[in-house]
């Protein structure tokens, strides 16, 4: 009874999508390499990609909390990134969505996609008629594919990379990655990378779905810009935690997320600001001044901020050690 239920849902989809099936050649030409894959221990689902094409995240990667991810590529077609995620919602698995959704596409033969579920059921295709070097790996949890690459040893070291890489999956994605691009990567260069990760369940948030969403749209090493961004987010996710404590008075907890985000990202100055107002706030304002004073030299605005700060109760001196802050 449960298969012809999913059965007649694929008929539904179908009759009513058919239209978009059709094979164009103004579809997108972007030749790329990618990984979709689920961490085993949180659950998180995502997508990562790189190619000689401007802004590849924005086609290629799709995903959603609590349902799955896809990666449509080669000369992609768009509509099986929403359409993949809608069929997986349906209860397809990602092989009956994958099969569903080429079946009366024209341009299948020159079609990639993969597809990943919640629960880490994976399947991918590549189509014979993707420009070599192309071909595609389905692991436990994960799936790398590639077309149009310098050499046949791309996605194998795509997958050796994810599969032996310690950390969050965001990490293990970009591991991926970078794995590719030192195998040569795509014959063509290199120009837009994008990594997209997924809760394991919904929060009925869509804002507060995704872990990881970052797009290096057109940049000659992105690859490299990726990792800095995403090393940039890890820092601003201290000081997300340090905000938080902020505001439950927890400022010695504060104090240590400021101080993890500073380790990560040493040139940034806001957050070398707020370090100094948490260890205003924790009484110690002999250190919180000689920081103080390093950044008003840098830009004078922070200055003009900081009785803004006392109004709104977010530093919370003495008028005496307010005064002696704004001196320096």
């Amino acid at each position: 009874m449960k298969y012809k239920v999913i059965l007649l849902i694929v008929v539904f989809l179908t009759t009513q999508l058919q239209a978009q099936q059709v094979y164009s050649k103004k579809e997108p030409f972007a030749h790329t390499f990618s990984i979709v894959a689920r961490d085993t221990i949180t659950g998180e689902m995502g997508v990562a990609v790189q190619s000689h094409w401007f802004s590849v995240g924005s086609l290629v990667a799709w995903g959603k909390a609590g349902v799955g991810v896809v990666a449509t590529q080669s000369f992609i077609n768009p509509s099986f990134g929403p359409r993949g995620l809608s069929l997986l919602e349906n209860g397809l698995t990602p092989k009956m969505a994958v099969e569903d959704l080429l079946k009366l596409d024209a341009g299948r033969d020159v079609r990639q996609l993969a597809i990943l579920d919640s629960k880490g059921n994976v399947f991918s295709y590549t189509g014979k008629n993707c420009i070599a070097e192309a071909g595609n790996i389905v692991g436990n949890n994960f799936s790398v594919q590639a077309n149009l690459m310098e050499k046949n040893t791309v996605w194998p070291a795509m997958a050796e990379a994810f599969k032996t890489t310690k950390g969050s999956l965001a990490e293990r994605l970009m591991a991926a990655l970078e794995a590719a691009q030192k195998e040569g990567g795509d014959i063509r260069g290199k120009q837009s990378a994008a990594i997209l990760v997924v809760k394991a369940k919904s929060t009925g948030n869509s804002w507060d779905d995704k872990v990881v969403d970052l797009r290096v749209e057109d940049n000659p090493n992105p690859i490299k810009e990726m990792r800095r961004l995403l090393t940039i987010q890890e820092a601003y996710e201290f000081m997300n935690k340090g905000d938080l404590a902020v505001e439950t008075g927890n400022n010695k907890l504060a104090k240590k997320y400021y101080m993890k985000a500073q380790k990560l990202n040493p040139d940034n100055l806001e957050m070398k600001y707020w370090y100094a107002v948490t260890l205003a706030n924790n009484g110690e304002i002999e250190e919180a001044s000689k920081i103080f004073k390093a950044i008003f030299k840098i830009n004078s605005n922070w200055k003009t901020l900081t009785p803004r700060l006392v109004e709104a109760k977010l530093l919370t001196v003495s008028k005496n050690d307010l005064d002696k802050i704004l001196q320096l």
